[in-house]
């Protein structure tokens, strides 16, 4: 078996590398989802410069400033840091002194969990950094160290490091806003330790899309390659799996009220409306409108995890928002897996097993949609493929159930596609008359695209010989998984 590589990342990894060798002062912010491969990726870069940089990391509790002032002590210990040059900190004033001298030493400083500091009683902590970091920014070329703050929190990492009233607004010198790893990224790990058939390739971009933790934890339990029940079993349902309690551990546990109760429901009814939304929520927990408002606004905003969606070309003040889970994890896990997972104690496993996984195929059908959009993206991105874009990838709908999948644009070439996506190659072919009438309802609806050229495409995880020569006697074009990622 292929041993575990660090795959993807190639561009951020570069501007990491560049940053480092600057050999000056830096303030780093690096966001992104939990797991998505944050402190991996500093630490591979840092490892790449061998031993020309030390490092000193410390993951932060969600704690009061004596169990920050204890994780510290910890890190000392763990990196080897001396103590007779470095004194431990008994106060966060004596935090913040600890943290300038490494940096004045050539130490690179990892806060992990930085958004824990916008908590209350850590005010005077970030008063003292941003008095520190400015006098290391004075001195910025003979410092040889720096700071990296890491959060999975946008709007309390925001607040720390970008709201004007906050003391170290203005301070950063370079920021990474992670993202999942890329379909090319997926391709490699799968071409490692796997196969790249259409359905294996959906099956986990649906679970896991582009978080390589839970594709390293497959790996590490000798799944990846596994039949889809062997994998969900040792994944998530014996009392060892890794990601078991993934959802409750990394997302769910930091939200309250009735945070979990709108996220089950947008998990089971992707693409709610606003209205369908609230009253669907108030008829499982009653509360009103205000309160559930509120709690989707936070969702939305603050931690990421629902997201807005206007139909192609809606101007943004449009009232037709549609509202989806952001995470292909948490979708799935809400949707088909933390139901059977809960039972494992009172039904066969065997049986709790195949009960998700019919779930998590009819979970694929919108993951398809999802991962098509992506795929003509990245595509049109690297210049691959017939099909360059001028506009996001996106769905239509109006008041007159006009309901198209996908739409993609090339205004240049006054070319527009309307894309059907089935995980069935048979509903895809039957859906051709739909989509026809659907695409001329839009045309109707929009005027200006009357006169462009108009294609259609039929997207399915495989077709067969039968299935492209039905989709091209209408004018398709047919276009499967291994078409779309042929290339990558």
């Amino acid at each position: 078996m292929a041993t575990w590589q660090f795959y993807g990342r190639k561009v951020v990894f570069s501007e990491l590398e560049r940053i480092f060798r600057r050999d000056r002062w830096f303030f780093l912010k690096v966001t992104g989802r939990r797991r998505i491969g944050k402190t991996a990726l500093i630490h591979q870069a840092l490892q790449s410069l061998g031993s020309e940089r030390r490092i000193f990391y410390v993951q932060l509790p969600d704690s009061e400033p004596a169990g920050v002032l204890s994780a510290v002590f910890d890190a000392l210990d763990t990196f080897y840091v001396p103590t007779s040059t470095f004194a431990r900190p008994r106060s966060l004033p004596q935090l913040v002194k600890l943290i300038t001298l490494m940096a004045e030493a050539g130490y690179v400083i990892v806060l992990d969990e930085f958004q824990y500091l916008h908590r209350k009683g850590y005010e005077e902590f970030c008063s003292l950094l941003q008095a520190a970091v400015d006098t290391l920014s004075t001195r910025a070329e003979s410092v040889r160290g720096g700071l990296i703050v890491l959060g999975s929190v946008h709007t309390e990492m925001a607040a720390l490091l970008e709201d004007r009233s906050a003391p170290l607004f203005g301070r950063i010198t370079d920021q990474i806003d992670l993202p999942h790893l890329d379909t090319a990224a997926i391709l490699a790990i799968l071409r490692d330790h796997a196969d790249t058939s259409p359905e294996r390739l959906l099956f986990l971009w649906n679970l896991f899309e582009g978080v390589p933790k839970f594709y390293r934890d497959c790996y590490e339990q000798g799944v990846l390659h596994a039949s889809r029940q062997d994998l969900l079993r040792r994944i998530f349902f014996e009392s060892s799996s890794p990601l078991r309690s993934e959802a409750d551990n990394w997302f769910l546990r930091e939200l309250r009220g009735r945070y979990d109760v709108i996220l089950k429901f947008v998990a089971r009814h992707p693409g709610s409306m606003h209205n369908d939304l609230v009253q669907g929520i108030q008829d499982v927990d009653g509360g009103s409108t205000k309160q559930i408002g509120g709690y989707l606004q936070g969702l939305v905003d603050r931690y990421r995890l629902i997201g807005k969606r206007l139909p192609i070309f809606a101007k943004p003040e449009a009232r037709k928002n549609r509202y989806y889970l952001t995470d292909n994890f948490l979708q799935a896990w809400l949707a088909a897996l933390a139901g059977p997972v809960s039972a494992v104690a009172f039904r066969p496993i065997d049986q709790l097993v195949d009960e998700a996984d019919q779930r998590l195929m009819e979970v694929e059908g919108r993951s398809l949609e999802k991962l098509t959009r992506q795929l003509y993206e990245e595509r049109s991105r690297l210049g691959l493929g017939d099909f360059s874009l001028t506009n996001t990838v996106q769905g239509y709908w109006d008041r007159s159930d006009t309901e198209i999948d996908l739409v993609a644009c090339n205004a240049d070439a006054r070319t527009i596609r309307f894309v059907s996506c089935k995980r069935s190659s048979a509903k895809l072919v039957a859906d051709v008359s739909n989509l026809q009438e659907h695409a001329a309802r839009f045309l109707t609806a929009q005027p200006k695209y009357q006169g462009w050229h108009v294609e259609y495409a039929g997207v399915a995880p495989r077709l067969d010989s039968d299935a492209r020569k039905a989709l091209h006697s209408y004018g398709f074009l047919a276009q499967d998984l291994a078409d779309l990622t042929a290339g990558l």
